[in-house]
């Protein structure tokens, strides 16, 4: 008998173009046809799913939004505070002036603030402010920057040029192809790509786009090497904190790695759950926003920098960087403790609050499937990715692993004899953007 969200995830395909508003959130990309798909509540890492299923997620734990936990008391309380008093009217929220004060004294060489409220258009007008300041179209770009036309314009040219940055398979249908070669890649940890792109297109460049950290840690010099030459070239540097953001320390992880850029973005975990982005900047390029015409009614809600303005106190005061870098240790540790006992190669990769994990075996992507199946018969949400929070305790992820453990003590003897197919015939979870049937 299909749960409740299996059910109701079939009608929402008949109704919604793609199923949900997000990729990452499709059944598709966990366990088609048997993931749980909509939740009731949630709370700390607990997750509840239609039929009342408790779950602990360790997985992408709300696509990394909530790096306090679900349902944080505190920010909760601050935000029921700003609903008793209005979300919304004529005249404008005092907390956006406050979050503006709190985000330039956490980086100390921003000057201005605009907002958004969420990571891809946020990215789409940092773009705008720094072509406006410069006067120029084209993008030199390093990593994954959202849905806008100015991004996936990359893949008019060469349909994989977006390949290699995060997800694979996203067609620009729709796309103006006025906007042709206006983006264009560069690749991480890749200096001499980087350099061979300075080359040929340095004065056509509005600014230099990049993660200054996603999947791995820059290599010595590679960051430094960018911020010299787009300084030296007057380019605008722009960090995409939209994931990285509050994950080793409160605020961007570029202070941590002591580059400084021109432009820093950030959405996701500053609201820890509700909808809040930020451009930040120095006030030469950020005051070109003066030039241009960006500009949104709900930009101005009072609920998304009350939020913020809770979350970045009790990301600070409780030290939540620290907490996520050790949890998210921890698992990469039992990963590859757990993959050693089971004979299984593994490649772990990320950031430790933002951990990856791959198992190199034929077949991965269907090992893969089975074992979220197993881990959630067993009560847990899992996937490739595992984004840390502070609600996630030690004792948490010991229960983790132990079922971890046991999936892997059934699954793994169905691999090696063959017969994963037959003790699970489910269709594979994808790994990329492709249309729904």
């Amino acid at each position: 008998m299909p749960s409740s969200g299996v059910k109701l995830y079939r009608k929402a395909k008949r109704l919604i173009p793609g199923g949900t508003q997000l990729l990452s959130k499709r059944p598709e990309m966990f366990l088609p046809d048997r993931w749980p798909a909509y939740y009731s509540r949630c709370k700390g890492v607990s997750v509840w799913d239609l039929d009342n299923r408790k779950y602990l997620d360790f997985s992408i734990c709300g696509v990394g939004a909530c790096a306090l936990g679900y349902a944080d008391r505190d920010v909760d309380r601050a935000v029921l505070g700003a609903v008793k008093r209005g979300n919304m009217c004529t005249l404008n929220a005092p907390e956006e002036v406050a979050l503006a004060t709190r985000l330039c004294e956490l980086h100390p060489w921003a000057e201005m603030v605009r907002y958004a409220r969420c990571g891809g258009e946020a990215m789409a007008v940092a773009v705008r402010i720094a072509r406006a300041h410069t006067g120029r179209d084209t993008i030199a770009f390093c990593g994954y920057h959202g849905w806008h036309d100015w991004y996936l314009s990359a893949n008019l040219g060469r349909t994989g040029a977006l390949d290699g940055q995060l997800l694979p398979g996203l067609e620009p249908c729709g796309v103006p192809r006025a906007l042709r070669r206006s983006a264009i890649p560069f690749h991480y940890n890749d200096t001499d790509s980087f350099l061979r792109l300075m080359k040929k297109h340095r004065k056509s460049l509005a600014a230099v786009v990049m993660e200054p950290v996603r999947s791995v840690w820059p290599h010595p010099g590679f960051l430094q090497t960018i911020r010299d030459i787009t300084r030296q070239e007057k380019i605008p540097l722009v960090f995409d904190e939209v994931t990285s953001g509050f994950r080793v320390r409160t605020g961007g992880i570029h202070l941590s790695l002591k580059i400084t850029p021109d432009m820093a973005v950030f959405a996701k975990a500053l609201g820890n759950g509700y909808p809040m982005a930020a451009v930040i900047g120095k006030d030469l390029v950020m005051s070109a926003a003066q030039k241009t015409f960006i500009s949104s009614t709900y930009w101005t809600d009072r609920i998304g920098p009350t939020a913020a303005l809770a979350t970045i106190e009790k990301h600070q005061q409780s030290s939540v960087g620290d907490h996520l870098m050790h949890i998210g240790a921890r698992v990469q540790a039992g990963w590859e403790a757990l993959c050693a006992k089971h004979g299984i190669p593994v490649t772990v990769s990320g950031i430790p609050p933002l951990s990856h994990w791959h198992l190199d075996l034929p077949e991965s992507d269907r090992i893969h499937t089975a074992l979220v199946w197993g881990m959630l018969e067993r009560g847990y949400l899992t996937s490739r990715s595992f984004y840390a929070t502070a609600a996630h305790s030690g004792s948490s992820v010991n229960s983790y692993l132990s079922a971890l453990d046991d999936t892997l003590s059934h699954l793994m003897p169905q691999v090696r004899s063959g017969n994963l197919t037959r003790a699970y015939g489910g269709a594979v979870a994808h790994t990329g953007f492709r249309r729904l049937a």
